[in-house]
Parts: structure tokens; C-alpha cells; sequence
């Protein structure tokens, strides 16, 4: 039993924190949310932080996941495309943690340690899978080129639904969809031929 609350704490705070920004959610609203107590509440979490730092667990398991890359054969331009979409979906299940980074990140040290972990090895696989495209003959690129572009990833992943918000999009389910293809854009000058028009056909199935 303390174990299901404990989750439904979890994942109301998710919910909460997605739709109203984690700034704007106190304990209390998130106690009210469950129809509990605050005492409750706080029998399993001694704060919001805490509830913060239970919910990016989570999250962590999750990107590692989605930044798994294949390991017993070379990466196509399908492989980076999936890879995106899980990122990207990842991103959009824990979509406060991006839109509230900076002001999340500096109150927590330890978080603010985690997640430039994450950024680490996104950076490294984003890299690893574009010199895989290069040994396969899909893509030419220098290595200062490809950490160049996977630091360009990085970016647009990290801040794109800030860049959406600020911009006036309202449906960050299609602001998700515009990331990836933006993402995949930057790859696309380093791409031969072929590759690059199989990578428009991809763009243009993936608006409809």
C-alpha cells in the first residue's frame, strides 16, 4: 500500500509538473491532486526536491535506454532516426525537467552533476553513430565536424521546447516532431547523395 501511494505521488507530480511547470506546483497541490493529507505526503517524501529527485531517477533509466546504440554492426540513417524519436519521447515524458532546467539544475547540485552525465554520453553516442555513418559510406565528415554536430544535438535537444515555447507554440507534441527533423537537418549537408534523399523522403513521411 505505501508503495502504490508513493508511485501515485510520483506520478501525479509528473502530471502536475508537466502541465503547470514545477515552479507553479507545491506539496500541497500535489497532496490535493490525490486527495491526501500533506502528512501522507510527507511520510514519503520530505519535500518537492525529493519528489524531484525520485521522479529523475526515472527519467535517467529512461534516456539510457533511448541512447542505447547498436553494437554489432554499423548504424544506418534509420538507426539515428529511432534514436531521436525515443530521445526525443523521453524529453517529452519528462518535458518540465527541460522547460524548467536552469532553475531546477541550480538548486541541486546533485541533479545538476547527473544531468551533465547524461549530456556526456548523449554527446559520445551522438558521435560514436556519426563516425559509424562515415565507416559505412553514408556520411563524409571530419571528427571536427562530428563533435561540432553532436554539440549542435545537444543543444537543440536540451533547449527546444524553450525555443518552442518562446516562439508561441502551443502542441509540443508537434513542437517534438519539428525537433527531430531539425536534428536530423544537421546531419544532412555531411550526407552523400543517396542518403540525404532517403533522409527527405524520411522528414517528409514523418510531417504528415
Amino acid at each position: 500500500m505505501a508503495r502504490q501511494t508513493k508511485q501515485r505521488i510520483l506520478d501525479a507530480s509528473l502530471a502536475l509538473f508537466n502541465a503547470q511547470g514545477e515552479p507553479n506546483v507545491t506539496t500541497n497541490h500535489i497532496a490535493d491532486e490525490l486527495e491526501i493529507s500533506p502528512g501522507n505526503l510527507y511520510y514519503h517524501f520530505r519535500n518537492k526536491d525529493d519528489i524531484i529527485e525520485q521522479i529523475f531517477v526515472r527519467f535517467e533509466e529512461r534516456m539510457d535506454t533511448a541512447l542505447a546504440a547498436p553494437e554489432d554492426r554499423l548504424p544506418e540513417l534509420e538507426d539515428v532516426w529511432l534514436q531521436l524519436h525515443l530521445v526525443f519521447e523521453c524529453i517529452s515524458e519528462y518535458r518540465f525537467l527541460y522547460r524548467d532546467i536552469v532553475d531546477i539544475l541550480s538548486r541541486n547540485r546533485s541533479l545538476r552533476l547527473r544531468f551533465a552525465r547524461i549530456l556526456k554520453r548523449a554527446a559520445e553516442n551522438a558521435s560514436k553513430v556519426m563516425r559509424g555513418l562515415v565507416r559505412n559510406g553514408a556520411m563524409r565528415a571530419s571528427a571536427a565536424e562530428i563533435d561540432a554536430t553532436a554539440t549542435n544535438i545537444l543543444l537543440i535537444a536540451t533547449f527546444w521546447l524553450n525555443y518552442a515555447s518562446v516562439r508561441g507554440d502551443r502542441d509540443e507534441n508537434a513542437a517534438i516532431r519539428q525537433g527531430i527533423v531539425q536534428v536530423m537537418m544537421l546531419i544532412a549537408p555531411f550526407l552523400r547523395d543517396a542518403e540525404r534523399l532517403h533522409l527527405h523522403n524520411l522528414t517528409r513521411a514523418y510531417a504528415q
